[in-house]
């Protein structure tokens, strides 16, 4: 035969660089489900069901355009249940001449491929993910010799090198960034549009049952599954944000809601994550409902950046510092993940809902996820291994490369300020302005000391008490750091009091409780 080409569950797009020169005549793709793949972490049902209904979707579209598609289901007995092992079977069967595949996107699977050639005793091409806007090459061409890595500054190059949103060879509207205009709370008795939900097809029911039998002590219902596993729903999926969310989608980007996860959010990551829909088509989408007056440059901005800026930079700062980065720990941090996280069972309001919704839709936007369950594990130094971990199990767009440094570095400054420029810690004054969670909670948001209080108050100085001396030189410190001097030591000794209680107390147990 000819060429044996192999596609990955996340990458589910036609345009992928291993199908470039396929020839339908002679070659074979092989897609393959493997239990490998859906248990080296516990992965949420619907993170299961979305890869694996997504590629019977994607083999079949394939099939449909003439391509012969060897599928290996997971329920196979003679699956060897690894990406490795079905790849040489295959190998085996069809006597290739050779192999092609595109660079998987995280570390582990790159290690294993790369001695593939060797296992399958043939060439093995191993082509470039060119669905991002920045081959890594290019990402480590930029870093290379600069003083720190900033998000903003990579972004502005994105944005010049891909004509993305600029007037000749300045940013439209004359400023790169719009955030200050998009950090609104969100006004009582705004409506929040329906999200849509695509019924599963016979496909996808097949799928749930399959994840039902199989992986039946994972997170989430496998049942309630209905998000886009086809490029046609994904497409569907992203109009309808860009026609009735985007509009107020800035301005409201890091309000939270009690009872709303999405409000003006996209939906749109776990198929781009997935390669349903790609990031040219989503910024080109977004950019055009600014110049035809439909959404306002900060809305469309500030979500432009979130793809062209931060989903490429995390990306290029994986594959720089990787596998280094999966061990960082910069604060020392070694508190053991407390039981409510995975079951949202917590006095405290706003973690009750980010965990619930979590728990249950296997999605939260990225405020509930950076400052509500991401500000609680810096403040409280949950150990970066057990935060990592959670937060790549129990979301459906989680993946290693996108996932790790935006939690190790984003959230915990595990990497010590390599990927951002400070810890985002915040009190509780901060979850009350951007939400509504503190009316209905058992603490008081005004309080720092004494039982009713905000945990997130006591504990966010005991943070800043504890990581003095190491934090005191960061210029974007400088309020809580000189706060923390000037404070009344008698108050600041109850509030660390009160941490340290808190976190040895029942509300941080880290096993089930006895039935």
């Amino acid at each position: 035969m000819g060429v044996l080409r192999m596609i990955l569950g996340d990458q589910l797009s036609a345009s992928l660089s291993a199908l470039s020169d396929l020839d339908p005549a002679r070659d074979v793709v092989l897609m393959a489900e493997v239990q490998a793949e859906c248990t080296y972490v516990r992965h949420h049902a619907h993170k299961i069901v979305l890869v694996l209904s997504g590629m019977r979707h994607f083999a079949a579209a394939l099939r449909a355009r003439g391509v012969t598609v060897e599928y290996v289901t997971l329920d196979d007995p003679d699956n060897t249940q690894s990406l490795r092992g079905e790849f040489l079977r295959a190998i085996e069967r069809h006597k290739a001449d050779r192999a092609v595949l595109t660079e998987p996107g995280e570390w582990r699977l790159s290690e294993d491929m790369r001695h593939w050639h060797e296992a399958a005793g043939l060439e093995v091409d191993i082509r470039d993910d060119t669905r991002f806007f920045a081959r890594i090459q290019e990402f480590l061409a930029w870093a290379r010799d600069r003083r720190g890595l900033r998000m903003e500054f990579f972004y502005r190059d994105m944005r010049r090198r891909h004509a993305i949103l600029m007037d000749g060879d300045q940013p439209e509207g004359g400023a790169w960034n719009y955030d200050r205009e998009n950090r609104a709370s969100l006004p009582r008795g705004v409506a929040n549009p329906p999200v849509p939900r695509f019924q599963p097809d016979a496909i996808t029911r097949d799928v749930i049952a399959l994840v039902e039998r199989h992986f039946p002590a994972h997170v989430g219902c496998a049942g309630d599954f209905a998000l886009p596993v086809t490029a046609e729903d994904a497409h569907a999926a992203l109009s309808d944000f860009i026609e009735y969310r985007l509009p107020s989608f800035g301005t409201f980007q890091d309000a939270m809601k009690a009872g709303e996860p999405v409000l003006f959010h996209a939906l749109v990551s776990t198929s781009m994550n997935l390669g349903l829909l790609l990031p040219r088509e989503i910024c080109a989408a977004a950019e055009d409902a600014y110049r035809r007056g439909h959404a306002k440059l900060n809305a469309v901005e500030g979500f432009i950046r979130q793809i062209v800026g931060w989903r490429e930079y995390v990306r290029g700062i994986y594959w720089m510092n990787m596998p280094d980065y999966a061990h960082k720990n910069a604060l020392g941090a070694t508190q053991r993940m407390p039981w409510f996280y995975w079951t949202g069972r917590t006095r405290m309001n706003c973690l009750h809902h980010a965990i619930t919704d979590t728990l249950a839709h296997a999605y939260a936007h990225h405020i509930q996820r950076l400052m509500i369950t991401g500000n609680f594990a810096l403040l409280a130094g949950l150990h970066p291994d057990d935060v990592d971990e959670w937060y790549l199990i129990v979301y459906a767009d989680a993946y290693q490369w996108v996932e790790m440094p935006n939690v190790r570095g984003m959230a915990l400054f595990a990497d010590g300020g390599i990927m951002g420029s400070k810890p985002y810690a915040a009190s509780g004054s901060y979850i009350n302005r951007m939400s509504d969670y503190c009316r209905g909670c058992a603490y008081d948001v005004k309080d720092a000391v004494g039982p009713n209080a905000c945990p997130f108050n006591y504990l966010y100085w005991d943070f800043f008490a504890r990581h003095e001396k190491a934090l005191a030189g960061n210029i974007r410190l400088a309020m809580p750091i000189k706060t923390l001097s000037r404070m009344d030591p008698a108050k600041l000794a109850k509030m660390r009091a009160n941490a340290a209680a808190f976190l040895a107390s029942d509300a941080m147990r880290v096993e089930p409780e006895p039935t």
